[in-house]
Formats: C-alpha cells, sequence, structure tokens
C-alpha cells in the first residue's frame, strides 16, 4: 500500500502537467498571405460573465455593450450548457500583426427620459457595484488579465471587471484601488477601452505556416472620449454619477499590438495562466497531511489484523479443540447473528448501488481528466465526461442494488429496480430543477434552455433506467452471496454498550478522518465553483480520491471490529453511516466557506449555493458510504469465515 501511496505521489505532478489541447492548433498569417491552413482574421469571442458576490452569470448580451452584427455562436456541448458558459462572437475583430490604437468599435447613448436606457444604465451599474467579470477567448484561449501582488509575483486572471464603484461614503471597492484617479463619491468608472497584446509563436523554423497564438493579455482602461471622431484614449477616467440626470455617451475602444514569443510552445500555452494561480505548495501540504492520517489508520488496521485478529483466531480454534470448551466471547459470540439481515434492507441496497454507480462515474472521470483528456482547454469536457457515465452506468447500479436486496432476503424486486432507478437521480433533478426555475426567473444565463432538461430526461428514462433494468435482471438471477456461518433463529440479547461503542459516537468518529484527508484539496474545488478559479490539479485530486478511498475503508474497518468485540452484530448500517457521515462534514465546511470566504448577497444566490451544496453532499453520502460498507462486508466475512464454528 505505501509503495502504491508513493508511485502515485511521483505520478501526481506529472498528471498535473500533462495537457492534450482541445482543438487542433490554428495558424495565423499576415493579409494577403492567406491559404487553406492559414488566415489572418482573428475573432475575439466572449463568454458569459460572472461574479464572486453573485451565483447569478449573465450572457453577455445582457448587458448593453457593443453587440456583433452578425452573431456567431460555437456549437457547446452538454457540459457548457449545464455550466452556464454562453460564448458568442464579438465586435472586437483583429488582424494578424496589424497594430491598432485606440480604435472605436461602438457608441452607446443614455437618456434619463427613457425608461429603455435607465433600466440598461441600472443593470450596467448593478454589474460594477457587484464586480462582474468579462471573459474573453481569442483562440480557444482565455485573455487575461495579469497584475503584480505581494513579493512581486504576478497574477493572471482570466476575466476583468466590467467597471468599478467608489461608494457614497468614499470606499474604493474591487478594482477601483488599480488608478488613483478612481476617487469620486458615488460614482461608477467603467473600463471602456483595452490594451490587448498578443503574442505569437512563428512558424519560420516549424514545419507549419504563418504563426500559432501562445498568448493573449489585456489591460482594462478608463477613459472620457470627448470627441467621438478624434479618439486619442488619454485623459480623465470615463466616470458614470450614481445619479443619472445628463444624457451620457459611451464611446468603447481598444487597441491591439503583436509580439513574437517562440520560447512559449502552442501546446504549453496554458502553463503562464496556470502557474499563476494559488501555489502547489499547499496542495503538497495537503497530500502529506493525508498521507500521514492514512499510515496512522493502517498502522491501527495493521496491529488489529495482525496482532489482535491472529491472536483471537488462534484462541477461539485452540478452545474448541480442548476437551472442556470454555464459554465463547468477544466477537466470535456475535457469529450467529452477524448476518442477520438488517432492517430497511430495501433502503440500504438501493444506496449501494447508487454509490456503485458514483463510484465507477468518479473514478473514470478523474483518470481521464489526471492524463489531460479533460483540460481547461477542453471547454465543458469534465462535466459531459461525467453525465454520460453516470447514464452508462446504470448496468451495475441495478446489479448490486438487486443482489444485495436479495442477499438481505427481500421479496419486492419491482420495488427495488424502481427505487434504484429513480430515487436518488429523481432527488438531484428535482433540486435542479428548483435551481433552474429561480435562474430562469432571474434570467441567468446559467439557465438550462427547456430542451436541454429534455434531453437530460430522455437520457435518464430512455437510457440509465432500462439499464438499471439489465443489471437488476442480471442481480436477481444470481444466487444471494453465501455467508460463511449460519443464522439463528432467534437473535440474541446485545449487552449494555459503553458510551463510544453506541452507534452515534461511533458515527460520528467515523467522518473525522476521511475528511481530514481531503478538507485542503475541498478549499480548491469550492474556490474554483464559487470563485470561477480554474481547476487543474487533477493528478492531486486523483491521489487525494485514492486516500479517501483507503481511510474510508479503514476507518469503517476498525470501528466495525470494536463494535463486533462489544457484541453488537447491528453492522450493516452503522458500516454504511460511518463513512458516509464524511458528508456531513463536507456540509459543515460548505457553511463555513460560505460565511468566511465567500461575499455572496441577495437571497436568490444564498439559495442556489446552498442549493447546489446539497446535490453535492447527497452524492458524495452515496459514494463514500458505499466505499466504506463494502469494505465491512469483506472484513467480517473475511474473520468469520475463518473462525471454526460449531
Amino acid at each position: 500500500m505505501r509503495l502504491l501511496a508513493a508511485g502515485l505521489l511521483l505520478v501526481a505532478p506529472l498528471c498535473a502537467a500533462f495537457y492534450l489541447p482541445g482543438l487542433a492548433p490554428v495558424s495565423f498569417c499576415e493579409e494577403g498571405e492567406e491559404s487553406e491552413g492559414c488566415k489572418s482574421l482573428i475573432e475575439l469571442f466572449v463568454n458569459r460573465l460572472d461574479s464572486v458576490e453573485s451565483v447569478l452569470p449573465y450572457e453577455y448580451d445582457a448587458f448593453d455593450f457593443c453587440q456583433d452584427t452578425e452573431e456567431k455562436r460555437p456549437s457547446e456541448n452538454l457540459g457548457q450548457v449545464l455550466f452556464g458558459e454562453r460564448i458568442a462572437s464579438s465586435p472586437y475583430k483583429f488582424t494578424f500583426k496589424k497594430q491598432e490604437t485606440c480604435k472605436k468599435v461602438c457608441t452607446r447613448s443614455y437618456d434619463p427620459g427613457n425608461n429603455a436606457d435607465k433600466s440598461k444604465l441600472a443593470f450596467l451599474k448593478k454589474g460594477m457595484q457587484l464586480n462582474y467579470q468579462h471573459h474573453w477567448i481569442i483562440d480557444n484561449m482565455p485573455v487575461t488579465w495579469c497584475y503584480d501582488v505581494e513579493d512581486g509575483q504576478k497574477y493572471c486572471n482570466p476575466g476583468f471587471p466590467i467597471g468599478c464603484f467608489v461608494t457614497p461614503d468614499g470606499r474604493v471597492k474591487d478594482a477601483c484601488v488599480i488608478n488613483s484617479e478612481f476617487n469620486k463619491k458615488n460614482t461608477f468608472y467603467l473600463f471602456n477601452h483595452v490594451d490587448i497584446t498578443i503574442m505569437y509563436h512563428s512558424g519560420k523554423d516549424e514545419n507549419w505556416p504563418g504563426a500559432r497564438l501562445v498568448m493573449a493579455r489585456l489591460r482594462p482602461q478608463s477613459y472620457k472620449h470627448t470627441d467621438e471622431n478624434n479618439l486619442s484614449c488619454e485623459g480623465p477616467p470615463m466616470e458614470i454619477p450614481g445619479e443619472f440626470t445628463n444624457k451620457l455617451n459611451l464611446i468603447y475602444t481598444y487597441s491591439v499590438t503583436f509580439e513574437e514569443k517562440n520560447n512559449i510552445k502552442w501546446a504549453s500555452r496554458w502553463d503562464y495562466i496556470l502557474e499563476s494561480m494559488p501555489h502547489t505548495n499547499i496542495q503538497w501540504f495537503s497530500i502529506m497531511n493525508s498521507l500521514v492520517i492514512v499510515l496512522f489508520l493502517s498502522g491501527m488496521v495493521a496491529m488489529i489484523i495482525l496482532r489482535t485478529l491472529h491472536k483471537d483466531i488462534a484462541r477461539y480454534n485452540q478452545i474448541d479443540s480442548s476437551e472442556d470448551a470454555q464459554e465463547e466471547f468477544g466477537w466470535k459470540l456475535v457469529h450467529g447473528d452477524v448476518f442477520r439481515p438488517p432492517r430497511k434492507g430495501m433502503l440500504l441496497s438501493v444506496f449501494l448501488g447508487q454509490g456503485t454507480q458514483i463510484f465507477i462515474m468518479t473514478f473514470i472521470t478523474l483518470f481521464l481528466a489526471c492524463l489531460g483528456f479533460l483540460s481547461p482547454a477542453n471547454r465543458g469536457a469534465l462535466m459531459t465526461c461525467a453525465v454520460v457515465l453516470w447514464v452508462l452506468l446504470g448496468t451495475p447500479a441495478g446489479y448490486v442494488s438487486a443482489r444485495m436486496y436479495k442477499t438481505f432476503r427481500g421479496e419486492k424486486w419491482k420495488t427495488n429496480v424502481l427505487l434504484t432507478a429513480l430515487l436518488c437521480p429523481g432527488i438531484v433533478f428535482a433540486d435542479f430543477f428548483i435551481m433552474n426555475l429561480i435562474l430562469w426567473v432571474k434570467g441567468s444565463s446559467a439557465a438550462i434552455p427547456f430542451g436541454t432538461l429534455v434531453a437530460i430526461l430522455a437520457m435518464w428514462f430512455g437510457i440509465s433506467v432500462p439499464l438499471t433494468f439489465v443489471g437488476a435482471y442480471f442481480g436477481f438471477k444470481e444466487k444471494p452471496i453465501e455467508h460463511p456461518v449460519r443464522t439463528n433463529q432467534i437473535p440474541r440479547q446485545i449487552p449494555e454498550q459503553s458510551f463510544f461503542t453506541k452507534p452515534l459516537p461511533g458515527i460520528i468518529m467515523g467522518g473525522i478522518l476521511p475528511f481530514g484527508c481531503i478538507f485542503i484539496q475541498l478549499f480548491f474545488i469550492l474556490n474554483s465553483i464559487w470563485s470561477h478559479q480554474m481547476y487543474y490539479m487533477f493528478g492531486f485530486l486523483f491521489l487525494v480520491f485514492i486516500i479517501l478511498l483507503i481511510t474510508c475503508s479503514e476507518a469503517t474497518v476498525l470501528l466495525c471490529y470494536f463494535h463486533l468485540c462489544a457484541e453488537d452484530y447491528h453492522w450493516w448500517w452503522r458500516s454504511f453511516l460511518t463513512s458516509s457521515f464524511t458528508a456531513v462534514y463536507l456540509f459543515i465546511y460548505a457553511v463555513h466557506y460560505f460565511f468566511s470566504k465567500l461575499q455572496i448577497t441577495g437571497t436568490a444566490s444564498t439559495i442556489l449555493y446552498f442549493g447546489y451544496t446539497m446535490i453535492m453532499v447527497l452524492i458524495f453520502f452515496l459514494f463514500t458510504g458505499t466505499i466504506g460498507f463494502f469494505a465491512c462486508f469483506w472484513f467480517v466475512s473475511k474473520i468469520y469465515s475463518v473462525v471454526k464454528v460449531d
């Protein structure tokens, strides 16, 4: 096990750095030198706008920015639609190697007497107040805004703000800190100009024509353009007063420059964004922290299995062979009851089926992500992969659920199959549907179109449910799992338990160790979901996933052994709940993260945050519970198979 952990530790950084691009490279040439594999027009695409202070993303068109006359929308995959990505073409179009200075894109005028203008400007101001961020794309790469942070390091943000706001009491908010001129009370400052720098790798010494783009950066600026026909991109910033009383003209402009950068290869062009992300040192700390917990647990389990269990088995078998057999004691005493079917066996078998489905889905998705197939360049691929795998893995869910239900001597097989196919997915879909209604009412881009909802339902009922029925058919055809010992007719009485061997304290303690392994990684995952940072360290995540499996199994086996020694044979549900209690700690951490790290405001955003968190918690509950249950089931079967029983 330690060798495996060491091997995975070595593989982790490779997994994190390895990259398979989402698209084939595109070559660009100067105007007049175009050919079939080389074009001169560089198009800038815009994505949805999002904010750290609100869970509601909005499409670019929702704000009154410059629109493309012939708007094109690239086809989006299921993952992009579910994540609310809405990519569209923009009026920002450049010609390769053609420098532009202070070029006008469009003008927007607002009249205080016009209600439509009033609401458009109010929405723009709200966007600045909540620090909504643009996300622009050139050649499938995010256009980044890089700025200096403490210790002389650069931070590259794959988004930049619409503008910023100075409050009526003179407090400078968000991006207003970058310029000392942004100081007027109760005033909005709009970033109506961008300086774009496009860097390229020349194909002169390579075997491909033209050049390939390797980096796109911008600096947002605010200029009050007075003369539309004579633009200089200098002077005071573009102020929008808090009180809208006079007519207002907003002129949007841009400048673009090109730089040759042959030291960056096309395949590693994402690295500069990833390098400026929160540091990997913390990730290594998290891995070491998790490994210490695993080693501690493994030591405990090894000690019990090798020393205590070995002694127990030797003693029990010795007693049997001696003439005057003494009275049995410890875990051997409950051999006639240990495999007595649990109460609510139907629900437990359904949870186990669903948990198996989620486990296989997570394992394959993380493995593919670790190999680089689901890199950030391949937008929406991670979510698409997870959903498609979940739909196709209905068969293992049906099989495990049916087989376990038959082992629990269940008779209502139709109910079992229907619950396996519909219970947990139904809860997730209902939650998702309510969240979608809120997004739809708020006009957010994250609201899933009706057609996509129908498609998801069709995948569920058309593919997943039939596959679950197929799995259940094979599960019920199999013989029940044979237990190594027979179950007595009359259940024995369980003696009075001490505080630590009672069910609840054991379950609460069982979830602490697995949670201890994942909480640092959890911080990065929540950051990527709610603070819109890119998550790319799938090597680390895969390693933590393996550690989580080991910890869940070991913690459950350990507590299960203690309970059996205390002559308490109700281990079925307890083994499931011991490791699945990690999900409760996950929820508590999500609540702590919401209040301590996020600046989310508004009722709708709060409901959405907790609505989506509940889906995560349910999935995690089923997944960890299933791991703990099967580890414990294997352990109990193993120890009772090596003891001689009359």
